[in-house]
């Protein structure tokens, strides 16, 4: 299957709730956990979450190009490094836990180090006293309708699992060209310098194959994050991204159908130099919100406020039920199998 080919009928999309979105960590972490432990894996993380307004990893991947332009054609972008990527530091466990030192010495890195990191630029985001604001993007592979990175290779090692649209890759094909990160804009791609491959978020298709959901879905304390089928008319994540319409794509210019959603945040309102509430506005700048989610983003955040008003007005609203999801399960659309209970080969 090819970027151009028809969209799988049964595609597989997330959705997470930005306005739950605590920047915990735990889906990464999660993530990196079960998939990128090793050590040649030390600067991959297929899931990240990152504070906007902020450069992002790797370090200002928004302006290094990929994807399609206007009339469809391929844009090869830049090639990130790794220290735009961001390492692993070493630091010196043993002498401070073994070296009998005790209040002497304390944990510091080893050697040089990167001077960019997968979160380095946390909490910091915008604007100025007393209306600063920011807020949380969790960001993975975004199993694309349109793979700029099927495209991009040279060895038709990607392709497009028909059974969910998973991107995926035949790791025996790839010749490590790295045609793929170029391709990709969201720079969700890592490369393996080790084997001499590239790799990157797979949806956890082993658990998915088994009826558990992805780590970063499953271990979300927040119950933020939604996974199941857009063909599925009763799944949350149709209803929030078809039906209601206030789960949206990351940068749907780069034109390459992203199937990672988001609902956008509802910042605080400002505050007056009295330090009174402004119910007027709101902190988050609309236009840096539509730069990231395009022009829908004020229909959904209408949506959202015309919801949140009728639920202070003590009248029911379906869609604030739903992105609460009083039941946990109601994240997992199919994939509520408990990974503790299944016999794994």
């Amino acid at each position: 299957m090819s970027g151009n080919d028809p969209i799988p009928p049964h595609q597989i999309a997330w959705v997470f709730d930005l306005n739950k979105c605590s920047g915990c960590q735990t889906c990464s972490v999660a993530c990196k956990v079960h998939w990128n432990a090793e050590s040649d894996t030390d600067a991959m993380w297929w899931c990240t979450v990152n504070t906007q307004p902020g450069r992002g990893t790797p370090r200002d991947y928004e302006e290094m190009g990929g994807g399609y332009d206007s009339a469809g054609n391929l844009r090869l972008g830049q090639l990130p490094t790794l220290e735009e990527f961001g390492g692993a530091w070493d630091f010196n466990w043993k002498e401070v836990y073994y070296g009998g030192k005790g209040r002497e010495t304390f944990l510091g890195p080893t050697n040089g180090g990167p001077s960019w990191g997968m979160n380095w630029d946390e909490d910091q985001g915008a604007g100025e006293y007393p209306n600063a604001y920011f807020f949380y993007l969790p960001r993975l592979c975004n199993h694309c309708s349109r793979p700029a990175c099927l495209d991009a290779c040279p060895e038709q090692a990607i392709y497009k699992r028909p059974s969910d649209g998973l991107v995926l890759r035949d790791e025996a094909r790839c010749e490590g060209h790295q045609q793929c990160m170029r391709g990709c804009p969201y720079k969700k791609i890592y490369f393996n310098a080790q084997r001499g491959v590239a790799q990157h978020c797979i949806g956890c298709f082993p658990r998915l194959e088994k009826g558990v959901a992805p780590a970063c879905v499953r271990q979300c304390p927040g119950r933020g994050v939604f996974i199941g089928f857009l063909d599925d008319a009763d799944s949350a994540v149709h209803r929030l991204v078809e039906d209601w319409r206030v789960a949206l794509p990351l940068h749907p210019e780069w034109n390459t159908r992203p199937n990672v959603f988001y609902v956008p945040p509802l910042s605080p309102f400002k505050l007056r130099e009295d330090r009174s509430v402004d119910e007027s506005e709101r902190r988050l700048p609309i236009s840096y919100l539509e730069s990231l989610f395009g022009t829908e983003v004020r229909g959904a955040l209408h949506t959202l406020e015309g919801e949140l008003a009728r639920r202070k007005r003590g009248e029911p609203s379906e869609l604030l039920d739903t992105l609460i999801a009083y039941e946990w399960k109601e994240l997992l659309g199919p994939f509520s199998a408990d990974p503790a209970e299944i016999a794994w080969d």
